[in-house]
Parts: structure tokens; C-alpha cells; sequence
């Protein structure tokens, strides 16, 4: 029992959803949240990955056996379909329950996010507009956090803007290591109809695009984060470029997450200046 309780803790990808929590945590200190909030929404944010990484490893089952995936339990029989998909609608209703007590609206935000990415394993990863399902839940992480204030307030153009940004080279980055893979199993996303060298650029350029409207987006004078926020970032980017002179590997999505929280840190240290 034991051995499935973790075989199941690893398909809710624990890593990248943890990461993702943590950026709506730091946002949420930043815009001033009180603990009893930033407690649900990090529930919230918990809830909505582990059900979208449920997902993921639930309904990509199939494919994963066929190329042999050994870091998938489900596809390695460590965890059933059932069990996985059962996982994935309680984690999902978990997430937009303990959103309710933060507001209608912040419900809402989060539950768009969560459909972006059960849309995204369930048909879009296989169309031309792959990429616009990251680019949505990743624009909407601001949003939910400023909607989940006492009086909701709606997230500044430029900090949707970063984080769609964010999305989009997150997506390029977890796609190209699987771009071999994909081909035998069908599957024809944005990335991979435009290929391993443009997809690179792609991920480079959403990265510093990223990095230097955190930076110049929020008006009034720099502080020494924001600017340690845009150097690091552009250094990311660039050793994101050099990553990419070799075959493709996790390393790139680990970077971009690394230059997440960068940008969120910087953000959070924005305040008010993240609301319209």
C-alpha cells in the first residue's frame, strides 16, 4: 500500500506542481494576503496541479507504455487508470471548493486555469493552438491571486503578460526533450509542427520577453531585485540557448520554472503596482 500511496504522489508531478505553488504564494505575499488566505490558495494551486498532472499521466497512459516511459507509475502499472482518474477529479474538486471561501470570482480564475490544463491533455496538446492553453493558465496565475484579495481587484496587462509570457516557454521547454516520442505516438502540437531549431527560439525569446516586462512594467523607480530579477532572467534565457545546442532534456523546463520564480519574486516585490 505504501508503495502505491507514492507511485500515485508521483504522477500528481510533484515537482513543477509544487513550483507552481509557490509562485501564487510569493504573489500573494507580495499583494498583502493574510495567512488564512495565502494557506487556501496554496491549497487551491496544489489541488489544481496535482489534478492536472493526474490527469496527464491518466489519459497519456497509452502513449507513455509505447515509448516505454519509465517515470510514468501508471504507464509502468504502479498506479491504475481508475485509480489515476478518480485522483484527478478529486484533486480537481478539491481545488475549486477550497477556492469558494476566497471569492466567486477567484473561483472562476481558478477554474480556468484548471480546465486550460485538462483541456490541454485531453485534445489540444495535438492541434496548432497547443501552446495557447499554457499561455492562458500560466496569464491567469496574477489574476487568481489578485481576484482573492478581501476586495478582489483585477491583475495589471503587463503581470498577465509575464506570466503568459512564462507559459509559453514552459510549454516549448517540457515538449521538445518529447518530441521523438510524440511522433511515433501521434501526437502534433505547436512545437513540434514547427520544429526542435524555431521551438528553441521560441522558448529563449518568450524568456527574455518575460524578464524584461517584469521589468519595465511596473512604473516608478527599479529596485535592486527587479534588477537582479531581469540579469538573472536574461542569463537564464541564455543558458536555456546553450542547453539547446545539445539534445533537449528536463533540464529546460527545470530552467524556465528556476526563472519563474525569479520573475515572481520580482513581481511580488512590485506590490500594488501589480493591479490594474
Amino acid at each position: 500500500m505504501p508503495s502505491k500511496v507514492v507511485a500515485l504522489a508521483r504522477s500528481t508531478h510533484p515537482g513543477p506542481s509544487i513550483a507552481v505553488t509557490l509562485i501564487a504564494v510569493v504573489l500573494g505575499i507580495g499583494l498583502g494576503l493574510d495567512p488564512q488566505r495565502l494557506v487556501l490558495l496554496g491549497l487551491a494551486f496544489l489541488g489544481n496541479q496535482f489534478s492536472v498532472g493526474l490527469s496527464n499521466d491518466w489519459l497519456d497512459a497509452e502513449r507513455d507504455r509505447a515509448v516505454g516511459r519509465t517515470d510514468k507509475p501508471v504507464a509502468l502499472g504502479l498506479v491504475s487508470t481508475r485509480l489515476a482518474r478518480a485522483a484527478a477529479f478529486t484533486s480537481a474538486t478539491f481545488a475549486i471548493l477550497v477556492t469558494l471561501p476566497l471569492g466567486l470570482w477567484a473561483t472562476a480564475a481558478n477554474a480556468l486555469f484548471l480546465l486550460c490544463g485538462w483541456s490541454y491533455n485531453a485534445w489540444l496538446k495535438n492541434t496548432p493552438v497547443s501552446v495557447v492553453t499554457y499561455a492562458v493558465g500560466f496569464g491567469a496565475i496574477p489574476l487568481i491571486v489578485s481576484l482573492a484579495r478581501p476586495i478582489p481587484a483585477v491583475a495589471a496587462p503587463w503581470a498577465i503578460g509575464v506570466g503568459a509570457l512564462l507559459g509559453i516557454a514552459a510549454h516549448f521547454a517540457n515538449v521538445l526533450p518529447d518530441l521523438d516520442d510524440d511522433s511515433r505516438t501521434g501526437v502534433s502540437g505547436l512545437p513540434h509542427r514547427l520544429g526542435r531549431r524555431v521551438s528553441g527560439v521560441v522558448v529563449c525569446s518568450s524568456l527574455a520577453a518575460a524578464a524584461l516586462l517584469a521589468f519595465f512594467g511596473p512604473a516608478g523607480g527599479k529596485t535592486t531585485i527587479q534588477w537582479v530579477g531581469v540579469i538573472v532572467t536574461l542569463l537564464l534565457a541564455l543558458g536555456v540557448a546553450v542547453a539547446l545546442r545539445r539534445a533537449p532534456t528536463r533540464l529546460l523546463f527545470q530552467l524556465i520554472i528556476a526563472a519563474a520564480l525569479v520573475n515572481v519574486v520580482s513581481l511580488a516585490m512590485s506590490g500594488e503596482r501589480l493591479l490594474l
